[in-house]
């Protein structure tokens, strides 16, 4: 079978610091099928020549974004779609809910799945409003990875509010998400699967070695550990002080709870094949969803991968994993 490679690097060859598009296309060759990649720049024409040529039985879609705007990556779902083409992840749908933090929130809710209280706000006019107590966080409501989150985005004061809520307005020229800054350990719940998806071992994001004095998030600093010039600063020391682990120190109830709620906020969203939801958990255990992530990351040893593998799956037998589901779908 001829899969399609569909990935975001404008270039033949990945670059040394993002291995994931080597490791699946080695993954896929292990399952006996023939991988082909296709770049994906910001001219749509060129893209549909590409795949066109590319001729694919399924497209592995790792498309994250498009001409550099993680909100489009919907719209590479939809001209799928368009194309008639069979592709693993997430409907268009799906992707434009989780891919939109207040839009996911509002459904979550709806669905009766705790998510800490939050407000969206763009220059003065309310989309929506909770009963907000501090500390807050802010954010960007349509980018992922943690972009446009920093320690400094948890705030105390109506000042500091104000503040950084013009801040990210001005360089995101987008509405922003305000909502409660929950205080407690940090999970990751991957699920696989359709019909009866299944939650995979749980991952802590262990904050014991963070710098004293910040607040506690997954800032890009901390995930990335990108200062920007290069230098070790403090967000290189956010970056050392977190790591993921498998918590050796959780009740039964607490585990089983955290992958009940993992899978809800899967199906309210309408995920399809793979997922990861991030979770906070109160010192009371109590769960909040803080975000909901179609087509995680797959890198060996991300976190997602690290959990299958937990699981008995290994990384190739993942992605071909993810495969089979995408296949299955078309096949009713």
């Amino acid at each position: 079978m001829n899969v399609a490679l569909l990935h975001g690097v404008d270039a033949v060859e990945p670059p040394p610091e993002d291995p994931v598009l080597a490791q699946i296309e080695d993954a896929i060759q292990q399952a006996g099928h023939t991988p082909t990649r296709v770049a994906m720049g910001d001219d749509v024409q060129e893209l549909v020549a590409s795949l066109r040529a590319a001729t694919p039985a399924i497209v592995f879609n790792l498309a994250e974004s498009f001409g550099g705007k993680s909100a489009l990556d919907s719209n590479v779902a939809a001209l799928l779609n368009l194309m008639g083409m069979r592709y693993t992840g997430s409907s268009p749908a799906a992707l434009f809910m989780a891919g939109d933090k207040s839009l996911t929130k509002k459904l979550l809710r709806f669905h009766g799945i705790l998510t800490p209280e939050f407000a969206t706000v763009y220059r003065g006019a309310l989309d929506h409003a909770g009963d907000l107590c501090f500390p807050l966080i802010v954010k960007p409501p349509q980018e992922d990875a943690s972009i446009g989150v920093t320690t400094r985005s948890v705030v105390r004061d109506v000042r500091e509010l104000f503040g950084t809520m013009d801040a990210l307005q001005r360089e995101f020229q987008s509405p922003v998400l305000v909502e409660e800054f929950i205080d407690g350990r940090e999970f990751y719940v991957g699920v696989l699967g359709n019909v009866t998806p299944v939650a995979l071992p749980v991952i802590e994001l262990d904050f014991s070695a963070f710098p004293p004095g910040r607040p506690r998030v997954a800032s890009w600093e901390a995930k990335w550990g990108e200062g920007g010039t290069g230098e070790v600063d403090e967000r290189g020391e956010e970056f050392a002080g977190t790591k993921s682990v498998f918590p050796t120190n959780l009740s039964e109830d607490l585990t089983e709870g955290m992958q009940r709620v993992a899978v809800e906020a899967f199906n309210a969203l309408r995920l399809r094949d793979y997922g990861r939801v991030d979770l906070r958990v109160t010192a009371d255990g109590e769960i909040y969803v803080l975000e909901v992530n179609p087509n995680c990351y797959l890198e060996r040893s991300a976190e997602f991968s690290r959990a299958a593998e937990a699981s008995g799956l290994s990384h190739d037998a993942l992605i071909a994993r993810i495969l089979e589901l995408a296949v299955a779908r078309y096949a009713r």
